[in-house]
């Protein structure tokens, strides 16, 4: 039987990533470089030279143009942070590198911090992969499936109706050749014709040939511009539809990774940040000896993401 190559490529082992960012100085010349990848620019008027002042904690910019002083994680999302960057860098390691996810309490225990303060890294992270995946869309073959967040409640509705489900899309775009090349795991209202045009206008390139189990909904994928295949699935297991075998592959391993790393969470203030995560690991699942540098370059240009508008539904959703 051959070797998966994604499950044995060599990523980066933990010895290799103390030795890039082991220390203070390592970690925020990443940053600088993750930040400004061509040199210091001034946030306020774009001037490329600036005086360095090593006053505080982290460096800090005095652009030459307009004298403003820039901190070195202002308007990053480590933007006020009191932790040292070696603790925020091996966070992004260790979730990174987390096939099945990482809790907030398994992080706590790792990074020696308080839970509180776990959740709030884990949070800040997971928003910024989620983020960075909003940007891309799926193009060619594409196959999708509705799909149900959450189990019912003690005593509530059963069924599609239960007050603790969330409703999404899994989506996954196919190479030539057919096999699975990206995913997007996306919230939506509900599984309407209009709701589900509105997920492929945001989500779907024009002109993809989108393969569902026949749901009502999914032909609104052609008000948006693609073109539809419906496979009535009827009662016939998932084994025995091979045109939806890597859609159901993707859920199954989402399943096993929720229900490995998470005991519980808000279904409905944070789905689309656990969903997000997960495709994004998935989508790089080929790089995992720089996913981490993926993920602080997203972390270093996402913009500062404050505790109340992480715990805001209106802004987690």
């Amino acid at each position: 039987m051959p070797m998966n190559r994604v499950q044995f490529q060599p990523g980066l082992s933990l010895p290799a990533f103390l030795a890039q960012f082991g220390t203070e100085a390592q970690c925020q010349s990443a940053l600088e470089q993750a930040r400004w990848p061509e040199g210091f620019r001034c946030p306020e008027c774009g001037h490329a030279h600036a005086y360095i002042l090593q006053g505080g904690t982290h460096k800090i910019f005095q652009c030459q143009g307009c004298r403003k002083q820039t901190s070195l994680i202002a308007g990053t999302l480590f933007h006020s942070t009191h932790l040292e960057l070696t603790v925020w860098f091996l966070a992004i390691y260790l979730i990174s590198q987390a096939k099945t996810g990482l809790s907030a309490l398994a992080l706590k225990r790792q990074l020696g911090v308080s839970y509180p303060t776990a959740w709030l890294i884990q949070h800040k992270l997971m928003q910024a992969m989620s983020e960075r995946d909003n940007a891309y869309t799926l193009a060619g073959d594409v196959q999708v499936d509705d799909v149900y967040l959450g189990g019912e409640l003690t005593g509530g509705k059963a069924g599609r109706g239960s007050e603790n489900k969330v409703p999404f899309v899994a989506a996954v775009s196919l190479t030539p050749e057919g096999h699975p090349q990206y995913a997007k795991m996306t919230p939506v209202a509900g599984f309407t014709r209009k709701a589900i045009a509105e997920w492929t206008a945001s989500n779907l390139s024009p002109g993809c040939l989108v393969t569902s189990d026949g749901l009502a909904c999914f032909n609104g994928v052609t008000d948006a511009g693609c073109l539809h295949n419906a496979i009535v699935v009827g009662a016939r297991k998932p084994k025995d539809l091979p045109e939806f075998n890597w859609i159901n592959t993707i859920l199954g391993n989402l399943k096993t990774s929720f229900g490995g790393a998470y005991h519980a969470f808000d279904f409905d203030k944070y789905a689309s940040r656990y969903l997000g995560t997960f495709a994004y690991r998935f989508n790089r699942r080929f790089h995992l000896d720089t996913i981490h540098n993926r993920l602080l370059v997203a972390a270093a240009t996402i913009g500062a993401r404050p505790q109340r508008w992480l715990r805001a539904a209106e802004a987690a959703c």
